[in-house]
């Protein structure tokens, strides 16, 4: 990570304070960077805290490539009560004692919404019903479903049980959990599930994200520290983090930036972008493989 006084040109993780929407900090960061060129690798719900990637300048172009990659959290699953939104912002719609749950039945609840599953998402998600926003059409009291939609769960883990009583005197079960999971995945909804799989009903009441691909809490900065000092991961140490690496001489670079469909060597098919690096170590392109072939995602030389 490095420090940048002019405006900077890379990625900044930022450590997403509760409250804000991940619009908010990206508002914030266009401020701090003075620079209308800021936009963030996939959101966070208001009341999460925790990794936000966003790209600054040239490292926009990497966005949308950084937001299909795996992400981390911990959180904790109130179980015993259901709310409109699966999680601790929204109103209590139903309350059951879950004082009998047991270890058990939770740990086989917990495997059923692991590995490749389907997955319907909150209706006050952002996910598009006909060019809507889902939570729009809640708010206008529509009646509408959303299609299941597949993701990966490859880690849900259970670290702790706690009981406790609700503000309306239910009984109720605090889990403390971690999720390893694919882009898409809604933590809220896996809450949701696992307390309808338990027949008490059960929400999100506390979610940070500690990773987002290759991009930890432990490199992240509060928007307080970013304010006092802007530290910016240039885009090209963010793309060697990110992608393959694939290194190439002055004469290939050439033919690449010329719209050349270069052969590429069978170790990076399917593997996704590919980082593309020239002789002097400088950060080109972009790319994927297609047929054997270089297809250009994004350009940076």
């Amino acid at each position: 990570m490095t420090q940048q006084h002019t405006p900077p040109d890379g990625l900044v993780i930022v450590d997403k304070p509760s409250g804000f929407t991940s619009h908010d900090v990206v508002a914030k960061m266009r401020g701090i960077a003075r620079t209308r060129r800021v936009g963030h690798a996939g959101t966070l719900d208001p009341m999460a805290t925790g990794v936000l990637v966003l790209g600054v300048e040239r490292a926009t172009k990497l966005l949308g490539h950084l937001a299909l990659t795996e992400k981390e959290y911990v959180g904790t699953v109130r179980l015993g009560q259901n709310t409109v939104t699966d999680d601790a912002e929204g109103e209590i719609i139903s309350s059951t004692d879950a004082s009998e749950v047991t270890r058990d039945l939770i740990d086989a609840g917990i495997a059923k919404l692991t590995g490749d599953i389907l997955q319907v998402p909150s209706k006050v998600s952002a996910i598009k019903i006909n060019g809507v926003r889902s939570y729009k059409r809640a708010r206008d009291g529509e009646d509408f479903e959303i299609p299941a939609r597949p993701v990966t769960v490859s880690s849900f883990a259970l670290y702790d049980v706690r009981e406790a009583v609700a503000e309306d005197g239910t009984p109720v079960l605090d889990l403390l959990v971690s999720v390893v999971c694919s882009s898409g995945t809604y933590i809220r909804a896996l809450a949701r599930d696992l307390g309808a799989d338990l027949g008490v009903g059960g929400h999100l009441t506390a979610l940070r994200r500690t990773r987002v691909g290759p991009y930890k809490l432990e490199s992240a900065r509060t928007l307080d520290q970013l304010q006092e000092e802007l530290t910016v991961m240039p885009v090209a140490e963010a793309a060697v983090a990110a992608f393959p690496r694939w290194d190439l001489d002055a004469k290939r670079v050439r033919l690449l930036a010329n719209g050349v469909r270069l052969e590429m060597p069978d170790l990076y098919a399917g593997r996704g972008p590919v980082a593309v690096f020239g002789p002097e170590g400088e950060f080109v392109a972009l790319v994927e493989a297609q047929k054997g072939k270089a297809r250009s995602l994004a350009v940076f030389g």
